[in-house]
């Protein structure tokens, strides 16, 4: 039979008290909704950035086993650690038919008003994830007609002076040391078939 999940989470050891208020809480709500068979799943002392938790990923595992019916959080913020993670945790739970309980939003995706707040919550970060990408296109665009450079700057090298020098019988770690570059460009560079300007001119284009 599938269970309640409770979830709680602390960012520091110091605050174990913390723990010990939301489990509480958490318990309190599901005594008044005769809730019985639930599972307690907690991090103590881990900040809510970071994407591996102990207990959340059991709890996850769980979801994904079809062992959980409902997630019941004391906020937002204990459970998700950005609106990206959020989405995508309530996403996953839609899919599976998991219902998701907040109980300091007041948010119960399983009754209509929590579905509705869930729609709102995921268009408010589709909306964020455009104005992100708008902002970033416009900021390229703006660049680009101040002449600035966008990627990665186009570097171009003369292929001559590393088959000259190696034609004058010089090893592949000399000719870096001359030509002030790794070996593996020398290696590179060799490998290019182009026209031999005599090595007098090469040695006073690098001198």
């Amino acid at each position: 039979m599938k269970k309640v999940a409770l979830y709680l989470r602390t960012s520091t050891e110091m605050q174990s008290n913390g723990l010990d208020s939301q489990q509480k809480a958490l318990e309190s709500f599901c005594n008044s909704k005769n809730i019985q068979d639930y599972l307690i799943f907690k991090d103590s002392g881990i900040s809510g950035t970071k994407s591996n938790r102990p207990a959340l990923d059991e709890l996850m595992a769980k979801v994904r086993g079809n062992e959980i019916s409902s997630v019941v959080v004391y906020s937002f913020s204990r459970f998700a650690r950005s609106t990206k993670h959020l989405l995508t945790a309530l996403d996953e739970f839609n899919e599976r038919q998991v219902s998701f309980i907040s109980i300091s939003e007041s948010i119960d995706t399983a009754t209509p008003i929590g579905r509705t707040v869930f729609t709102i919550i995921s268009s408010i970060g589709q909306l964020e994830a455009e104005l992100i990408r708008e902002r970033v296109k416009n900021g390229m665009r703006a660049a680009k007609a101040r002449g600035s450079q966008i990627g990665a700057k186009k570097i171009h090298v003369n292929s001559l002076p590393f088959l000259e020098l190696k034609k004058s019988g010089m090893k592949i770690r000399q000719i870096a040391k001359v030509l002030k570059c790794s070996p593996a460009t020398v290696v590179r560079m060799l490998k290019c078939d182009v026209s031999v300007t005599p090595l007098t001119e090469i040695i006073r284009a690098v001198s």
